[in-house]
Formats: C-alpha cells, structure tokens, sequence
C-alpha cells in the first residue's frame, strides 16, 4: 500500500469537467479523493483506496458532496469595510458621491490589510478557495491571502488620476510590475494587470499594459460595458462603443477578462468569442445596482467561457459564491426565456473551471483532478433545506447556501474545518471591523 498526505472520502465527488464544450453532470458516488504534496493524486471509489492507500488523515464525509473549492473572478476584497454604507443607488452615483470620496478618506495599508483579512475569512467558509482582486495596495492583500492559504489572483491597478496607491500611469505601471515580480514564485499567487474601465484609463496607458501583458504572459481585468450610460457616454465622447475602442487597441484576446458585459450587440457577443475574451458575470452586483442584464445564454451559444464574480461587498453586499450560481442560473432562464438556459452543472461550472480557465489556471484548479491542487470545499447536505436530495448538483445550485461549507482545503492543507478557520481569528477580524466601523462613523460604542 502506498503512503499518502490525506484521503477524504465524501458520499457524493463531483469532479466538475475540464472541458467546457459540454460541462459534465458526473456525480461519483461514495469516492475518495487522495492527496499527495498538495496535489490530487487520484479520485476513485472508497473502497479501492483503502486498498491501495494509507494514511495517517483520513477524513470521512458520509453526508456531503465534495466539489473544487469556487473561483470568484471579480472581486475589491477590502471593499468589505464598505458593506452597506451606499446601498440602493445608481452606479455612477454611488461611485462619485459615497464610494471614492470614502476611499480618499479612509483606504490605507491598514485598511487593505484588514478588510482583505475580512473578505477572505468570508470567502473560506463560503468554499471559495481562489479570487481574483482588483483594489489599491495588491501586494497586501497578497500578503494576507498567503498568511491566509487562499489563492489570489492580484489585480495590478491602473487608472488615469492619482489614487493613494500611485499618482500616474507611469508609476501605477512600476508599481504593478515590482507586485508581479514579488510574488512570481509564489505558488498561491498570481497578477493580472487591472485597468479599471474604458472611461478611466486613456489609450496610451492600456497600449502599454497590452505590450506588457503579452511580456508577462497574464491576464488584463478590466470592467467593461457596465451599464447603458458607461456605453452612450463612450459614443457621445469618441464616436465608439467601449468594445470597439479596446479592438482598435489590440485588447480583445484570450487574455482579456472582461468584467459585466451588460450592454451587448449580437456582433459584440460573436466578436468577443471570436477574439477568446473570457465574460466575468457578476448577477447580484449587476441586478443591485440596475446595471443590467449579461446575455450569458447568448454568449455561451457563441462558445464564450463564463466565470462568475461577486464583485465587492459594497455593492453586492457578500462575497457568496452559492448565491451567485443560483442567481446566474435564475437570471439567465429569464432573461433568454428559456428553462434550459444554464442548467445547474454550467452553472457550478462557470464557478469552477471558468473562473480558473479565466484566470488562466485551468491547469492548476477548476476540477477534482489527478495532478491539479488539491483545492476543495466539502458541502453538507444533510440539512433539512437540502433534503431528499435527488441531484446533489441541483441542490448545489438551487437550494444548499454557503453555510452548509464544512471543510475546505488549499493545497491539500485544511484551511476550515467543521466550520472553523484555520488559518486565521475570528475574534480578531470581528474586532478590527468593530473598530473600523467606529473610526468611520465617530461613534465610539458602535457593536
């Protein structure tokens, strides 16, 4: 028998398809998977492994499905110290008059560190075990998630006005290259250069980040076509729709994730399969600001790769994965008039192996598969909310919530465990936020 790092024997492995042409329905009934160095070694059923393998960490998970741990492909971490306190306005107003005067106000290394320590406790016991950022101070929030054991993906940030993290295009470029160049080895990071958004950032700043990008070999994460206004501005300015502007620039390729995607034309959508541009859908963010609709069915007909996002916790206001697949699923029958449309199995998909085909990772996480990280989140369906189950991926989709999350691992490495954290204090982040909380509103006895 062969000596391995753990075994995790769960009643249902969904392993989730490599292969996004047709998502697999595969549920493994009463499998185990074995983890070696950090990486799956094998998946097969229960019974084989203890024949084959031993180990001195065997768990035993006789009433959850085992899944990859979810991938949320857009999201401002730190944002979360910003939860609720701008909620029901439009985008455009809730950036200028609430959230970027905050910002100017209160983000500083502290903030990012804390409010990054917050989004990822939230995220872990949600099962998500990988996230793709897009905030000020990225080689923070990469030192917190490493301190963490979560994976991230760093956004390098580039606007065209001074923030607290640079002061011009130029310097937001060095900055972002010495992060790239920081956390190159290390195996729980990775960057993607972070234009924030067509109306923000001028072309000769986004020639320079293609150039780069293309050196570098990462992925660009920029917000595109958010909403109706972000477009008729566009044309009213230069004549062009955002999409066609970042064409011209050389900017629509497999490298670009584009973040809402809200505002499409049929030839928009046949463009950016064509060009390999990989759609981030942020359904809660996109409904809770009135931004609009993603034409996800759409897309998906015309072989566009869908990853989901929470976006921030301050326009969302959670960084729930659970929520996000059942909301995409919902929205896109509705709005394609269409049952079919994102069956539950796309749907984990897309929170899965889209995200990480996205974040071009795919070859690391997004399924249960031999030589991938050992990236899992077990989910137990035993409640009554979740019970008989007849389809363990429906109930994933349609009714389990991110409080069924028991255990999760990263690298093969117990990062939650019976509902609690390893790696980091709740006590502690609950009272940074209570202090967080009484240094924005001045009020010294806020709970």
């Amino acid at each position: 028998m062969k000596h391995v790092d753990s075994i995790i024997n769960g009643r249902w492995v969904i392993p989730v398809a490599d292969n996004d042409k047709q998502p697999s329905d595969t549920v493994l009934e009463n499998h185990a998977i074995v983890i070696n160095n950090g990486s799956i070694l094998t998946v097969l059923p229960s019974d084989n492994a203890k024949q084959q393998f031993h180990s001195d960490s065997i768990t035993q998970l006789d009433k959850h499905a085992l899944i990859p741990g979810l991938v949320n492909s857009h999201t401002h971490a730190a944002m979360n110290l910003f939860r609720g306190i701008a909620d029901d306005l439009p985008l455009m107003t809730w950036l200028n008059e609430h959230i970027w005067p905050a910002e100017q106000q209160w983000v500083d290394k502290e903030f990012i560190r804390d409010g990054s320590t917050l989004a990822i406790a939230e995220m872990l016991r949600g099962g998500t075990t990988c996230f793709n950022d897009m905030y000020f101070y990225p080689d923070v929030t990469a030192k917190v998630a490493v301190e963490s054991g979560i994976r991230c993906c760093v956004g390098l940030l580039m606007l065209d006005f001074p923030t607290v993290w640079a002061k011009n295009a130029n310097e937001y470029l060095s900055k972002g290259i010495a992060v790239h160049d920081e956390f190159k080895n290390e195996s729980l990071i990775s960057t993607a250069f972070a234009p924030h958004a067509p109306y923000t950032v001028s072309d000769e700043p986004l020639n320079k980040i293609r150039t780069f990008a293309d050196e570098m070999d990462i992925p660009i994460h920029m917000h595109i076509h958010e909403t109706e206004d972000e477009v008729t501005q566009a044309v009213n300015n230069s004549g062009k729709r955002p999409l066609q502007r970042l064409h011209e620039l050389g900017l629509l390729t497999p490298r670009l994730l584009a973040v809402h995607m809200t505002q499409l034309t049929e030839n928009e959508i046949a463009l950016c399969s064509e060009q390999g541009v990989h759609i981030i859908h942020c359904p809660e963010s996109n409904m809770k600001l009135a931004s609009g609709f993603c034409p996800v069915s759409q897309l998906i007909a015309a072989g566009a790769n869908i990853a989901l996002g929470t976006d921030g916790a301050a326009s969302n206001n959670d960084l729930d994965m659970f929520g996000e697949m059942r909301t995409a699923a919902l929205i896109a029958k509705g709005v394609a008039k269409n049952a079919s449309a994102l069956p539950a199995a796309h749907a984990l998909y897309c929170a899965t192996m889209g995200g990480a085909k996205a974040l071009g990772l795919d070859s690391n996480i997004g399924s249960l598969s031999a030589g991938k990280y050992a990236d899992i989140a077990a989910v137990d369906l035993s409640d009554i909310e979740t019970r008989p189950v007849f389809d363990p991926i429906s109930h994933l989709v349609y009714c389990a919530g991110r409080h069924q999350v028991s255990d999760v691992w990263v690298n093969g490495k117990r990062v939650l465990n019976q509902r609690q954290l390893s790696t980091l204090d709740i006590n502690t982040i609950q009272e940074k936020c209570t202090a967080w909380q009484q240094k924005m509103t001045g009020k010294e006895n806020t709970n």
